[in-house]
Parts: structure tokens; C-alpha cells; sequence
């Protein structure tokens, strides 16, 4: 007996095989696609930048330092106190260096009245001088009388004089003769002591100016007793107390200057194409979510390591090459050192558009 079977009821394996579901594939193709693209165009884009996190604020920080030695009686200022150029610091005990004032001008006092002296003195040496030049002249003027007495003897005839008179005769002439040159010398002397007042006088005026040098020292190292701020700006590292005895040379405090810019140092791969007046991009850390804009002021004439304590022998041993780094200095196009409170040291990310 035949069995009826239900159209219904078929086998799977004779049913057609469902459609293929090419989605999934297409998609992940096409974001394939999208990340080559999105990577051809993020290369191409940052190959016209350099950056670096090897950066910092950079800027102008004057170490003040005692000029000379003393005992600290005040201090005018505190840490991170903002000054004005020429204010006053601290104070050093200026007794000391006003009784140096004082000797100082003593001593100046009395190279003056020396020198008034001498040249008081020269024109009595100068007197003496013309009145013994007078007596040479007195003289010689009673040695022509006596030569032309002892020739009037001696013309005459001998019976009319006695022998005794032509001795006397000849006697004046020498005696005259003698005066004579007695006379000169003493010229001579006299003109050398003008020239030895003069001397004295050009010695004594150097004495007076030595003398001033020492009152001008005096009071410059009076001066050096108020300590001044050389520049205006904020009071850092004030390592000075009052009471304190300091020395010529020894560091007070430290005054950070309001200018600021950013040092990055960039590879030396990274300069090819990088020049003075390209746009730059400056992300600070410790100012989160802000971008300043600054451009390249100048490159370093020398990589970082040329200028090290320990410059690198690379003629010695055996050689390692290195990529180096060149300081790059890079300056703000606003006044953002001020408006953001940036310091030295902080660190930065720099990103330069190159050519």
C-alpha cells in the first residue's frame, strides 16, 4: 500500500543553499580603505611639521651677589616678591666703609695741600735761579775789567809800574776768572732744583690723583652697602638672612626676569628644512588644554653636547653615533610669560611648520 507523503515534508539536503551575506566584508574593506587613507593623509600632513618634547621655558635669570664683605642689617624682600628695577634688596653694614670714606679724603686732602706746596716752591727756585744767572753776569762783567786792567799794565813800559802791580793784576783776573765759574755752577744748581720742583710738582700731582682714585673706590664700595635689583622682575632663591656676614662673590638671591621664550631641543635630523620666522605651536604642561603660538627666533651656532662640561671625544676609543640635538629658540608671539605666569623650566611640547 502506497504511502502518501505530505509536500510539505523534504529533505534539507535536496533545498538550495541560502544567499551569501557580503556585508561584513565589504565594510571591513572599506574601513581598510579609510585608515590607508586617513594614514596617506596624516603623513603627508606631518611630514611638514617637527616636534619635540625635549623643550622648556627658557629665560633671563640675574644672580645678584654681594660686591663686597659685611654684615647683613636688613632685607627689603621675600621669595617670589616682584621688584622694580633699582629697588633696594638688602642693606650692609656701611660704617665700615665710611670711616674709608673719610681716610680716603684725608689723604686726598693732604696730596693737595703737598702739591699746593710745590708749586708754591717754584717760583722761588725760579727766582734763585735768574738772580744766581744775574750774579754770572756781575762776574763776568768784573772779569772783562780785570783782563782789560792787567792788559793796560801790560803795555805799558815796564819802568812805570812796579813788578807788584802786574802781580795783582794778574792775581784780579784769576780771582775774577774763578768767580766766574764759581757763579755758573750755581746756576747750574739753581736750574736744577727748578727742574727737580718741577718734578716734585708732577709727582705731587700724581700722589692727588692716586688720591682721588682711592676717595672714588671708597665711595664706590660705600655704594656696593645698599644692594639693588639690576633688573625688574621676581624674587627667587633668597638664600641671605639678616645677620648674615657675606662675602665678595657669594649669591644672595636670584631675580627672574618677566621676558621668557622656549628652548626646544630639536634631532639634527629634524633642521633640514627648519628656518628663523616659522610658525610654531608651544603646549605647556602645566597649563593643560591651552595652545600658544609662537615662531623660530634663531638656531644654536653648536649642538647641546658641544657646549657640555664633558664634550664628547669622538677621535678616542671606540665611536658610537648619536643623533644629536640643536637648541632651537622659539619666542612667543603675545606676551603669554606674564599673562600665564610661565617660569623657567617648565616643561613644553614644540611643534614647528616646516617648509
Amino acid at each position: 500500500m502506497d504511502q502518501h507523503v505530505s509536500p510539505d515534508i523534504f529533505d534539507e539536503t535536496d533545498a538550495p543553499p541560502p544567499p551569501r551575506r557580503r556585508t561584513p566584508a565589504i565594510i571591513g574593506a572599506l574601513a581598510v580603505c579609510a585608515l590607508i587613507a586617513t594614514g596617506l593623509l596624516y603623513w603627508l600632513n606631518a611630514r611638514h611639521y617637527a616636534s619635540t618634547d625635549d623643550a622648556a621655558i627658557d629665560g633671563h635669570i640675574s644672580q645678584v651677589s654681594a660686591q663686597i664683605s659685611g654684615r647683613v642689617l636688613s632685607l627689603a624682600v621675600d621669595d617670589n616678591q616682584r621688584v622694580a628695577e633699582g629697588a633696594m634688596l638688602a642693606k650692609i653694614d656701611p660704617r665700615p666703609f665710611v670711616i674709608r670714606v673719610d681716610q680716603a679724603r684725608a689723604r686726598r686732602a693732604q696730596a693737595a695741600a703737598a702739591l699746593e706746596q710745590e708749586r708754591a716752591m717754584l717760583p722761588l727756585r725760579e727766582a734763585d735761579a735768574a738772580g744766581a744767572a744775574a750774579d754770572v753776569r756781575v762776574a763776568e762783567a768784573e772779569l772783562l775789567q780785570a783782563r782789560q786792567d792787567f792788559a793796560r799794565y801790560t803795555e805799558v813800559n815796564p819802568r812805570a809800574i812796579t813788578r807788584q802791580q802786574v802781580d795783582q793784576a794778574s792775581s784780579t783776573v784769576k780771582s775774577a776768572q774763578a768767580k766766574v765759574e764759581a757763579k755758573r755752577q750755581t746756576v747750574a744748581a739753581m736750574r736744577a732744583q727748578v727742574e727737580a720742583e718741577r718734578g716734585a710738582i708732577a709727582a705731587s700731582a700724581a700722589n692727588l690723583q692716586s688720591a682721588e682714585a682711592d676717595v672714588a673706590d671708597a665711595l664706590l664700595n660705600l655704594s656696593y652697602t645698599d644692594v639693588q635689583a639690576p633688573a625688574a622682575g621676581v624674587v627667587t632663591r633668597r638664600t641671605v638672612e639678616t645677620g648674615n656676614w657675606v662675602q665678595p662673590g657669594q649669591s644672595l638671591l636670584a631675580i627672574v626676569q618677566p621676558a621668557c621664550w622656549v628652548t626646544a631641543n630639536f634631532k639634527e635630523s629634524q633642521l633640514a628644512d627648519m628656518h628663523p620666522g616659522e610658525d610654531a605651536t608651544i603646549t605647556v604642561d602645566a597649563r593643560p588644554g591651552v595652545t600658544l603660538h609662537a615662531h623660530v627666533d634663531s638656531l644654536q651656532a653648536g649642538t647641546g653636547s658641544v657646549f657640555s662640561s664633558l664634550p664628547a671625544e669622538n677621535a678616542t676609543g671606540n665611536y658610537v653615533k648619536v643623533v644629536q640635538r640643536v637648541p632651537v629658540k622659539l619666542t612667543f608671539t603675545q606676551d603669554s610669560c606674564t599673562k600665564l605666569q610661565l617660569a623657567p623650566g617648565m616643561s613644553v611640547i614644540a611643534t614647528v611648520r616646516v617648509r
